[in-house]
């Protein structure tokens, strides 16, 4: 994308918008519906603006050694922030994203392409009737970043699903999810539910602002079978320009309290953020 202007397009859920940050060149904010999705810088795909897409980041790292190739999947694709970040910091992964706007798809490969060689493979299809058809213990990481407009769709946060995600997870594999919920946290707690009845160890990454019910905001949700690494995580998430909180362990079975899984006929979509949340302008 040579132009620095904006680019609007009618996709398959909306409509998108990329738009040139005017203090970096060769980087784009893309919304859908005036809600931000991704941001990607060409130039410097390790730059990771948001501030969950940087606690995303994080667990990235920690998931393995420095510069170690992985076997990623991507359900969400937006305008691949993290699929380039994989390439950039572990050349060699083979990356697989699953987006369910083609239109939207298509629009990112037109004017933010992917550079040569990145093994990063997309595919317009619905996440989970994909992660359904997928060989197990095939993915090191998988990664769920997946909203319907602001909400994240119900079948995708049920226990089925996450049985699924474990399914395709390799027996030391990772997986991560983006969510957004606020006090009394009835979402967010049944998606940890749902992970506690399926892997050994658990971790959640949010700032402390949400965590005390202060307002709507991301949280990171980690599970594994081996244990995370959360003193890493904590360093690095303090160390950002919002710090986040690591929370693990005890505390964490507290957080989920009585929380319990959900099947498939009481799932719910994730929460309608409050008006303003995360738009922009």
């Amino acid at each position: 994308m040579s132009e620095s202007v904006p680019v609007s397009r009618a996709v398959d859920h909306g409509t998108a918008r990329l738009m040139p940050d005017v203090d970096r060149d060769r980087a784009y904010l893309l919304t859908v519906d005036g809600a931000p999705q991704s941001y990607v810088d060409l130039d410097e795909p390790e730059h990771l603006e948001f501030e969950y897409a940087r606690r995303l980041g994080h667990a990235l790292d920690a998931a393995a050694g420095p510069g170690r190739a992985l076997d990623v999947l991507h359900l969400g694709g937006g305008a691949l922030t993290l699929p380039r970040y994989v390439a950039a910091t572990r050349p060699g992964s083979r990356q697989d994203v699953v987006e369910a706007d083609k239109g939207l798809l298509d629009l990112v490969a037109e004017h933010l392409p992917l550079p040569p060689g990145a093994g990063i493979t997309t595919h317009a299809a619905d996440a989970r009737a994909w992660l359904e058809a997928a060989p197990d213990d095939s993915a090191d990481v998988l990664i769920a970043d997946v909203f319907g407009g602001s909400r994240v769709p119900a079948h995708l946060t049920s226990r089925e699903y996450a049985r699924e995600a474990e399914r395709v997870l390799r027996p030391d594999g990772v997986y991560l999810a983006n969510l957004a919920d606020a006090a009394p946290f009835t979402f967010l707690r049944s998606q940890l539910a749902n992970l506690a009845s399926l892997f050994e160890e658990l971790a959640l990454i949010a700032e402390p602002g949400v965590l005390r019910g202060r307002r709507f905001g991301n949280a990171i949700l980690l599970a594994s079978h081996r244990p995370l690494a959360t003193a890493l995580l904590s360093r690095r998430t303090a160390a950002d320009a919002f710090p986040a909180r690591v929370e693990h362990g005890p505390s964490l079975h507290e957080f989920i309290g009585t929380a319990r899984p959900l099947p498939d006929t009481e799932a719910t979509p994730s929460p309608e953020p409050p008006s303003g949340a995360f738009g922009i302008g």
